[in-house]
């Protein structure tokens, strides 16, 4: 179906859009400029709504809001915010009624003109859905950048031809009902995350299936081999399947020698090439490369490594004061997250960690920490529960143990007790929801607040 098409079907229907988040705002404007029947949902009472959403509703949108935005609806069209189960009982009512469950992003696989691209993962997402934009634009190409990246691409889909290509990453939460695959998928790796939603693991491993289970013959899945669940995907697959690994040669794919990557036997390049740190970025790298093996020369892919600084957030170097490197890897919102992260130094850290619990066990993190930290410095709401990870881990040597309630604090602590040559880096293990809006907000606090130290 085209984008027009899309529209007029629409019409004369009652659209119901759950949620007045970044995905759903440019699909509202696009709806009430076509003069669509539209009422906009969200908790936020109407004293604490923007302008934008205000906005909205001088366009002829209705808005639904406060604690009861989910009650006694009507409609028969219902896009619903990532973040929001589909199996809610106010849900579950509307699609007993007759009406229809889509999102942002699952109409935009039905409307889009050209080649999709997606990537989803537990950790590493966002880095290789950049690194794939990277390559494929130093190629000379047209890419359109988007999803759980930050970049709704529906209301594009007009100014899109059939030679460009949309790059995704997609989260859990937008895969969960999805009914259309990319036509190349990548898995970067899967681990416990986002519990605190999904039902269980297999919910989440099930969602993450969707990025590639409806693909055809034609299409390519990119996975992990050193990933029990992504190595076990390849069954699953109706397209050719690509590997990408540290620890062994897959047939068809990537593999890294300690020193050099390899596509399909022959060397792209080497790990010194790789401006932005950690055998985490070294995956990344190659499953990017597997992704985009056919459209672009290794030379683009070999530029890109050597340029490429890498993404706001992730080990993102803040500043050196008073000889102490300070950095910034807020997004690493779970424990897997922060492995990779602490492994990418040489040396023990001083780490802020700690966050919103998400219900995800801090066990194997403890060890971690207990190897690669000289100094951890808790805050948040999972304070307690990573520092008894820490405490109760099998290591004899456990780092100096400082948990603050004041975000401030913690990083002025951390920052003081370092001497030049330490290092010192925000990997919280957590996602902010208990102190921040995002993982990008705590970040942007962290880093002001850095830069405020005298």
């Amino acid at each position: 179906m085209n984008f027009e098409s899309y529209l007029q079907s629409l019409e004369g229907k009652r659209i119901l859009v759950l949620g007045m988040g970044v995905s759903n705002r440019p699909l509202v404007r696009l709806l009430l400029q076509r003069g669509l029947d539209v009422t906009a949902c969200d908790k936020t009472p109407r004293e604490k709504l923007d302008d934008e959403i205000l906005e909205f509703e001088r366009m002829g949108a209705k808005l639904k809001l406060g604690d009861a935005y989910l009650e006694d609806l009507e409609g028969d069209v219902v896009f619903r915010t990532p973040g929001m189960r589909p199996d809610l009982p106010q849900i579950k009512r509307l699609l007993d009624g007759g009406a229809v469950l889509t999102s942002e992003m699952e109409a935009f696989f039905e409307v889009c003109p050209c080649t999709i691209l997606a990537v989803t993962g537990s950790d590493g997402k966002t880095t290789t859905t950049t690194l794939i934009s990277e390559m494929l634009k130093h190629s000379g190409k047209r890419v359109w950048l988007g999803g759980n990246i930050g970049n709704p691409l529906l209301a594009d889909v007009p100014n899109m031809t059939e030679d460009d290509y949309a790059v995704l990453e997609l989260s859990s939460f937008q895969l969960l009902t999805m009914r259309q695959s990319a036509h190349i998928a990548v898995v970067t790796n899967l681990a416990p995350n986002h519990l605190d939603m999904h039902k269980n693991m297999a919910e989440y491993v099930s969602a993450k299936k969707n990025v590639f289970s409806h693909q055809t013959a034609e299409d390519k899945v990119v996975l992990n081999l050193d990933n029990e669940y992504t190595r076990a995907f390849a069954a699953k697959a109706n397209g050719a399947v690509e590997f990408f690994s540290r620890k062994s040669k897959p047939e068809r794919g990537c593999f890294f020698d300690g020193e050099t990557i390899f596509y399909n036997g022959k060397p792209i390049m080497k790990r010194s090439d790789i401006r932005i740190p950690g055998l985490h970025n070294v995956e990344n790298y190659m499953a990017a490369i597997c992704a985009v093996a056919d459209l672009v020369s290794p030379e683009d892919m070999l530029a890109v490594a050597r340029e490429f600084p890498g993404v706001e957030h992730r080990i993102e170097f803040v500043r050196e004061l008073r000889g102490v490197k300070i950095y910034n890897d807020s997004i690493a919102t779970s424990p897997s997250r922060t492995t990779a992260g602490l492994r990418s130094f040489d040396q023990k850290v001083i780490l802020i960690a700690g966050g919103y619990d998400k219900h995800i066990p801090f066990d194997a993190l403890g060890s971690e920490i207990c190897r690669h930290v000289k100094l951890l410095v808790l805050c948040g709401a999972t304070a307690d529960m990573i520092e008894d990870a820490v405490r109760f881990a099998p290591e004899q040597e456990k780092p100096e143990i400082i948990t603050l309630t004041d975000f401030r604090k913690a990083v002025e602590t951390a920052v003081s007790r370092a001497v030049p040559g330490d290092i010192v880096t925000l990997a919280p293990a957590c996602a902010a929801f208990d102190q921040f809006k995002n993982f990008m907000e705590r970040g942007k606090t962290f880093k002001k607040i850095v830069m405020e130290l005298e």
